[in-house]
């Protein structure tokens, strides 16, 4: 037993010396993942506007707590209480109170569910501000520092309404999957510094989630099921980059782009006619390719076309 708890006590991934910001970190998702950090060495900005889910209100209370239970178990951390829309602010606290920054985690985010046809421009404009404009002015805040001490670890918060849809949040959904492009071409960007870019898609109970699912099922999600894995793509061992992963409740899986072989039209003209002719061909993923890249996914339709260059028939 003694052997097992030195072997534990060092393989564990530490962050001493690192600083880490996350936002919307007074509850949920993001309260575990400061507390989580903040016990494992890093230096932690807990970031919490302090509103309620709808976006309304603003108080200190809920950064603070989180603060003083990271300091009553040995850390370091300060509150911040800013919106994300004020991102350079977020960032500068961290450099004031800790000199440098490390990590972010973009994870604040609210609600104005519904259907599309009742959905008013503010309910659309106020999500997009707080999930991608937030998320754009913290990480472009810290973005030159990360570039220039050749280290970083950035990780977006998605949903899997932005992956798949979901009835009632068009708002939320557009956000969502915005999140993920842009954390793909922040990528490719970082790789050559050393900043890396990651996406995580948590189902987890948290203010957000109680108001769609039952009872039964936030008991059995905890926030610190999802933390993990969070923390290990922010961790300097992990060279994951512009991966998207789905986690919640102790599940964790990698997701990627399929896309079925296709039917190339080779150079003639063709309407609505052979398209639906070939229809079985353009939508048949037993034969499944899976573009990585732009560059592979555009390379197929290049070959494609060089190959079928002067033939005559489709």
């Amino acid at each position: 037993m003694a052997n097992d708890s030195a072997s534990k006590l060092t393989n564990e991934l530490r962050y001493d010396g690192r600083v880490a910001i996350v936002t919307g970190a007074g509850n949920g998702l993001g309260r575990a993942h400061a507390l989580l950090l903040g016990a494992r060495g890093a230096k932690v900005v807990v970031n919490d506007l302090g509103g309620d889910i709808h976006g309304g209100g603003k108080s200190s209370a809920a950064a603070d707590q989180v603060v003083a239970e990271i300091k009553a178990a040995g850390g370091s951390a300060v509150a911040s209480y800013d919106s994300v829309e004020d991102g350079a602010q977020i960032v500068q606290a961290a450099l004031d109170h800790f000199g440098r920054v490390d990590i972010v985690i973009n994870n604040a985010g609210i609600l104005r569910d519904s259907s599309f046809v009742k959905m008013s421009a503010d309910d659309w404009d106020l999500i997009y501000r707080v999930h991608v404009l937030g998320a754009f002015r913290v990480t472009h805040a810290a973005w030159p520092h990360m570039r220039n001490q050749g280290y970083g670890r950035i990780i977006m918060t998605t949903s899997a309404a932005g992956i798949y849809g979901n009835f009632g949040q068009a708002n939320y959904s557009m956000a969502k999957m915005g999140l993920i492009g842009m954390a793909n071409t922040l990528a490719i960007e970082g790789a050559a510094k050393n900043v890396l870019v990651n996406t995580i898609a948590p189902l987890a109970g948290s203010r957000i989630s109680e108001t769609v699912m039952p009872p039964q099922m936030l008991e059995a999600l905890k926030p610190e099921y999802v933390a993990p894995l969070a923390a290990y793509l922010c961790h300097e061992s992990s060279k994951e980059n512009g991966s998207l992963f789905e986690v919640g409740a102790g599940f964790h899986a990698k997701l990627r782009w399929e896309r079925t072989r296709g039917r190339h039209f080779q150079g003639q003209a063709f309407g609505p006619e052979e398209v639906a002719q070939r229809w079985q061909e353009i939508v048949d993923f037993d034969d499944a390719t899976y573009p990585r890249n732009i560059g592979e996914s555009l390379m197929s339709i290049v070959q494609g076309v060089d190959s079928s260059f002067g033939q005559g028939k489709p």
